[in-house]
């Protein structure tokens, strides 16, 4: 029997979901996506693969997963049909047919995640989906200083929990930086807000929140410089507790190496 494989692009709202993986008894972005296209199709023969795990309360302006299906499908009604029955907080961007050599799971991309966070004040209990919030003084400069120490080759393990026993621990990132937030606004965002952005072909379980987490304990003054080089080498296997809250993070992009769709 022929399959048909559709690369489906989508973004999302985290706030109100356990992340993307389908599990019992909790609402999940997997969970409403394939509740939506058994609705659309009348039937559940179709199988669902996610390029992005994200986790609890994390949103994602771009991210995809791949459709297998027995029959084919015009993709601009699809796209039509998602839209008109999916939650506001989840919209589907694009719909494009793949052949069966490509795999989201194994295809070469690279994600940017944007952290979005602001200190001093209290601030406005709209902005709580999108940012974290910390009361205090953070030194931004320093914390700039920290975020280029990510950059390039390093030993993670401290970064990952609970990893797999044949985890690779050497990430290579691409992009580490901290910037004024010139990306999403809102009027009830405070006057200046932060975003850490973080490119890479792949991160580990939470790798992302501990190295905010590690960039707020810098800002504060609780850790130095060094203390990040050293987290870095890979000569220490006790996983970092600092973690930072996840609604402030955001999966912002996804690129697929264009020659595989």
């Amino acid at each position: 029997m022929q399959k048909y494989y559709y690369l489906i692009h989508i973004q999302y709202l985290g706030f109100r979901y356990h992340g993307w993986l389908k599990q019992p008894e909790v609402k999940t972005i997997e969970y409403m996506i394939e509740k939506t296209i058994k609705f659309i199709l009348g039937h559940s023969d179709f199988k669902l693969l996610g390029a992005s795990r994200t986790d609890a309360k994390v949103s994602a302006n771009h991210s995809a997963f791949e459709l297998f299906i027995d029959q084919p499908l015009n993709p601009n009604d699809l796209l039509t049909d998602f839209n008109n029955n999916l939650p506001n907080d989840i919209k589907v961007l694009k719909i494009e047919e793949v052949d069966k050599k490509f795999s989201i799971i194994n295809a070469p991309k690279t994600k940017e995640y944007i952290y979005l966070f602001s200190f001093g004040e209290k601030i406005h209990p709209f902005c709580a989906p999108l940012m974290g919030s910390f009361q205090g003084h953070l030194d931004i400069e320093l914390m700039k200083k920290g975020a280029l120490l990510f950059q390039g080759k390093h030993n993670f393990r401290q970064y990952c929990t609970k990893p797999k026993p044949k985890t690779t621990f050497e990430r290579d990132i691409l992009e580490s930086k901290i910037e004024e937030n010139t990306i999403y606004k809102a009027n009830f965002f405070p006057a200046i807000t932060y975003a850490y952005i973080i490119r890479s072909k792949g991160f580990l379980r939470y790798q992302v929140r501990l190295i905010m987490g590690q960039l707020l304990s810098l800002g504060r003054g609780e850790i130095s410089l060094d203390d990040i080089r050293e987290s870095l080498k890979g000569t220490n296997d006790q996983p970092l507790r600092h973690i930072a809250p996840s609604s402030g993070l955001i999966l912002n992009k996804i690129e697929f190496e264009q020659n595989l769709i």
